[in-house]
């Protein structure tokens, strides 16, 4: 029998379902901008695909700098009455819109597959992590926010399009319980219907959010420089990030931006290689499209046979493909990964791939497309399948950038000296591990990377509760977030606090 979409997930029956659950925030196929308040249809319009197979989704209209320079100020106002709300009512708010997000949580996972490719299971956990994320704040709340103030105007939140929800909502709703309005803007490729569908049921719980389109380049002077503006929160790439941070020079905002890091894992003195072969499996969920993914491994040249011999079949084993496409009245797949999130960055990564080998790079691995699950004639050219490449050379791109994508690079060392040098070729990154069975020699190298947290034989994470997020060199600037540092990041303490982050002024923002 042919593959087909799963009975009741098609785009058309998806986007009837997000209309009627907020007709307010549609036009027809269009998708409206939470401007002052209020759904509304302006901006230009353009056209969003997705790249599970080219369907075209919705109409997404780009705002102007001047009408979101509006929706900034009308926030500001909102900001303002917001935070003189007492803590229980806003508790109460966020948790009716905890509530409602939960009602609809299978809409908003299926929106997510569509948008931005994740597998049904992928998705699912993207909007678990948020709603029972949140859900601890809420009880811890009170503690957090004791002698401490909300900022004096709304928090601005850009973020990358690969966790609208475990991410970007998850922030939101924390920077509310706090007692801070919120704007976000929808990241360009891909989210936009889920996020839309989320803030239309958080409006109506009665928080004060904002949702604004548009491009980068034209709403960035807004979100980041506009004066009503208390604090920036970025996630995206180095080169966006680092006009957000320019932007930032000459004023004393709240920052927190996050960038990319060439994670990777060391592998010096080691043996236990069926443990380490469940985490590397694991790491190609999503095609190792997060920021806390391990694209690049460095190996100790003696134990390069018998890594390989691990690594190799792990990567055959991965599942890719259409992540909802059935045969017969089956399940939904259980898939390691679907799309890229656009054909565009499918096509670079594959030339990034090529070069690497032109240069002398030595492919241990190409997967075929034709080895994932597809429906019939469907588009495919935003799927990539894995790829391993043995000592990429030093000019390649993959060197010393991160692909976002399944493209493993593999480094082999001799010294100590060496394998410190290669995890850090990226100058600064958000996580790395050690593969190693001396503990205690894993924890002196540990010392001199360059990632904000090392795992010992695991991988690290984001994490959100019980210890902070930042990065390291040129992969995170400002604030360090996370547990109680998230609402620190958010809120006014004592004259002349000192924030836990990265930030240029060591002398004023030391790191401890």
């Amino acid at each position: 029998m042919a593959m087909r979409i799963a009975e009741g997930t098609s785009w058309q029956q998806t986007m009837a379902h997000a209309r009627s659950t907020a007709p307010e925030a549609f036009d027809g196929s269009a998708v409206r901008n939470l401007v002052a308040g209020e759904w509304r249809t302006v901006g230009t319009p353009v056209a969003v695909r997705s790249p599970v197979d080219g369907t075209v989704l919705a109409d997404l209209p780009r705002l102007a700098a001047e009408e979101a320079l509006h929706a900034v100020r009308h926030a500001a106002a909102e900001h303002r009455a917001w935070a003189a709300t007492p803590l229980s009512e806003r508790t109460d708010r966020v948790v009716a819109g905890l509530d409602a997000l939960t009602a609809h949580r299978d809409l908003l996972a299926l929106l997510l597959v569509w948008e931005i490719g994740k597998p049904w299971r992928l998705a699912c956990a993207d909007v678990d992590r948020c709603l029972d994320g949140v859900r601890w704040y809420v009880d811890q709340i009170e503690r957090q926010v004791a002698d401490r103030e909300p900022l004096p105007g709304p928090v601005s939140n850009i973020a990358s399009w690969n966790y609208p929800m475990s991410v970007l909502v998850h922030a939101e709703l924390v920077q509310l319980l706090a007692g801070n309005a919120v704007i976000a803007k929808t990241p360009s490729q891909g989210g936009a219907v889920c996020l839309t569908v989320a803030h239309a049921v958080l409006r109506r719980a009665g928080l004060p959010v904002t949702l604004l389109s548009g491009s980068g380049e034209e709403l960035s002077e807004v979100l980041v420089r506009a004066p009503e503006i208390g604090a920036v929160a970025f996630v995206g790439g180095r080169s966006n990030g680092g006009k957000v941070a320019a932007a930032l020079l000459d004023t004393d905002k709240r920052h927190m931006i996050e960038q990319e890091g060439l994670n990777a894992w060391g592998v010096w003195e080691f043996s236990a290689w069926d443990s380490l072969a469940v985490h590397l499996k694991k790491g190609f969920e999503y095609a190792k499209q997060r920021c806390t993914a391990y694209p690049r491994f460095v190996v100790q040249r003696e134990l390069v046979d018998s890594f390989l011999d691990m690594y190799l079949p792990v990567v055959r084993s991965v599942h890719f493909g259409h992540p909802l496409a059935v045969d017969g009245e089956g399940p939904l797949p259980e898939l390691d990964f679907g799309p890229l999130i656009s054909a565009a960055k499918a096509d670079e990564l594959r030339r990034k791939v090529d070069e690497a080998v032109r240069g002398g790079a030595v492919p241990l691995y190409r997967g075929k497309l034709a080895s994932g699950t597809f429906l019939p004639d469907q588009d495919t050219s935003a799927y990539v399948a894995p790829a391993v490449l043995l000592a990429p050379p030093g000019r390649s791109r993959l060197m010393h950038a991160e692909p976002f994508g399944p493209v493993d690079t593999i480094v082999v060392v001799d010294t100590e000296e060496e394998l410190l040098a290669q995890m850090n070729a990226s100058n600064g990154a958000l996580v790395a591990s050690l593969a190693c069975d001396d503990e205690e020699l894993a924890t002196k190298l540990a010392k001199d990377l360059q990632a904000f947290k090392v795992g010992i034989n695991r991988p690290r994470s984001r994490g959100d509760r019980d210890e902070p997020f930042g990065g390291r060199g040129a992969s995170w600037k400002g604030a360090f977030v996370g547990g109680d540092l998230l609402v620190q990041a958010v809120t006014v303490g004592d004259t002349g606090e000192r924030l836990f982050g990265n930030f240029p002024d060591y002398n004023r923002y030391p790191v401890t």
